[in-house]
């Protein structure tokens, strides 16, 4: 049971290990409206290329879908970026009950976009856990789990494919586990309630890039919004000019101290740099509104800002 790309390389290891695949449910397609087509379906189309069969309910919820998967009488769900959160009575439509493998170290960031905040954060580690499910928010017991340090240039995108891929062993050891499990007993660690953490879905407003943060932890920012919704800030000339909105993609953090300038000072000189809430970072890649991407240096070039311009 899944939709993103998060669960395909666990998904394929359960079907390359022997297992009976009896269903795979998805989300129905997404009518938009786009010059770029529809948006991808990675377990649709995963589960198409190995002719398994599909179903795509508006809702797993529903009484007539719950029928539909309980008559395929499967001893476990396997649930991961799915995009629904099960009920009681589809979670009954199994003999084990299902499992979820989540992109964080639960109990910290529950919720829709674990990775990324796990970045936002400045954390240097993370990690994936499969749950033994329950109908509240990833707060079964965790049945298994792996860590893994951040890399200092990762963003979340990358951070996230790694996971995936992290998250095969782990799921892989949790059905081994359920299979000799007697139904009684208690499996898996309960999860602190006290150590929760929520990573609820991002919006492009989170993407905008807070100056007087560290500038290690905006430069994790600027990872954690890639590939969406890419940070951004707006330059701001002393010239009256109108702001231009700059999607930043990349940036180097540097010992230099900010001195008397103030978060999102932009400082003089031939390279993009700038002031946060204690050292100078320097832009490398930036894309204005309506342009290509260019380098900082060619922003600069482009637009020479006076003494007093910023970011913010």
């Amino acid at each position: 049971m899944g939709t993103g790309p998060f669960a395909v390389p666990s998904f394929d290891a359960l079907r390359q290990s022997g297992h009976d695949i009896a269903l795979v449910i998805t989300r129905p397609p997404r009518n938009v409206k786009s010059r770029k087509g529809p948006p991808p379906a990675p377990v649709r189309d995963w589960a198409e290329s190995h002719g398994l069969e599909l179903f795509a309910p508006d809702s797993i919820n529903d009484a007539e879908a719950v029928d539909v998967v309980a008559e395929k009488k499967a001893d476990l769900l396997m649930v991961c970026d799915y995009g629904q959160i099960l009920k009681p009575a589809a979670l009954e439509t199994t003999s084990l009950g299902g499992i979820n493998l989540h992109g964080s170290l639960l109990p910290k960031y529950r919720g829709a976009a674990p990775v990324q905040c796990a970045l936002l954060n400045g954390e240097r580690v993370t990690g994936v856990s499969v749950i033994h499910m329950t109908p509240r928010l990833d707060g079964g017991p965790v049945v298994n789990s792996r860590e893994t340090e951040i890399m200092d240039e990762e963003t979340a995108g990358e951070l996230e494919e790694r996971l995936a891929l992290i998250g095969v062993d782990a799921t892989l050891e949790a059905v081994e586990m359920l299979a000799g499990w007697d139904g009684d007993s208690e499996i898996g660690m309960m999860q602190d309630a006290a150590a929760i953490t929520k990573a609820p879905r991002l919006k492009k407003s989170d993407a905008e890039i807070n100056w007087k943060r560290s500038a290690r932890l905006v430069h994790c920012h600027v990872r954690g919004m890639q590939p969406w919704p890419i940070a951004y800030t707006h330059f701001q000339s002393v010239e009256s000019k109108p702001p231009i909105r700059l999607a930043i993609k990349s940036i180097r953090v540097l010992e230099e101290n900010v001195g008397s300038y103030l978060p999102g000072d932009i400082v003089p000189g031939e390279r993009f740099l700038v002031a946060t809430g204690d050292t100078l970072i320097e832009i490398e890649q930036i894309q204005p509104a309506g342009k290509r991407q260019m380098t900082g240096i060619e922003f600069l070039r482009g637009n020479s800002p006076p003494e007093g311009s910023r970011l913010a």
